[in-house]
């Protein structure tokens, strides 16, 4: 899974970006709203953390753009401004939830998660598809009540792949969804990661779907 960080406090940004990505998500930094309106209108994202007292452009503007262009993903507002007057032209500009400066990194992540689950059609903070089971709270991965050891961009994958289990998921959409910005994966990194997820969790978890994509085994989430 895939979020935007937009804080122009650069500590701030920092700590943010490396608390997601060791809560297992592929993390951008913008450090301004212009910049933050770009990557959210060009890249994918699952989710967006957005600071409202940004340079160049507020985080309200920023956010107003981004629904303008169809940018659905669900956005996290960070703030240091706390009036209720502040909230409300959050919420009316399109953001999903509000955090008020200072904050407990545990909040953010908390919240995110819950802003991911439900995008996505879930109401469990545990995901489940048949045998497999995935806690995104402790990045967990169990098969049958046994745990599974998986790399960071396995996780990722198998993540995705739950989050939207009886959906075919094509190679081009999980490349969007587990890179950030900046990454290069090779021209077959997805099928190396769906072999390796294949040998942990058993050949008949994931289907392969010719000339579409790839999808969790029909019986794992009927």
């Amino acid at each position: 899974m895939r979020v935007l960080v937009v804080e122009d406090d650069r500590v701030l940004g920092r700590q943010l970006s490396g608390s997601l990505r060791d809560a297992g998500y592929s993390v951008d930094l913008a450090d301004n709203g212009e910049t933050g309106e770009f990557l959210g209108i060009t890249e994918t994202y699952d989710a967006a953390v957005l600071d409202l007292g940004l340079p160049k452009l507020n985080g309200i503007d920023v956010l107003k753009r981004w629904r303008s262009a169809h940018c659905y993903m669900p956005v996290l507002i960070l703030t240091a401004r706390g009036t209720w007057s502040e909230k409300v032209a959050g919420f009316d500009a399109g953001a999903d939830d509000y955090v008020t400066k200072p904050f407990h990194i545990e909040e953010i992540l908390a919240r995110i998660r819950a802003l991911i689950r439900r995008a996505a059609g879930h109401a469990e903070a545990i995901l489940e598809c048949g045998t497999i089971e995935l806690d995104p709270r402790s990045g967990k991965v169990t098969l049958g009540g046994t745990p599974v050891t998986l790399t960071s961009q396995e996780y990722r994958v198998l993540s995705y792949m739950m989050h939207h289990a009886g959906n075919i998921v094509s190679r081009s959409e999980l490349i969007d969804h587990i890179y950030a910005q900046y990454d290069d994966p090779d021209s077959n990194t997805i099928e190396v990661f769906i072999s390796r997820l294949r040998r942990k969790l058993g050949p008949q978890q994931i289907e392969t779907l010719k000339g579409q994509g790839y999808r969790l085994a029909e019986n794992q989430w009927q």
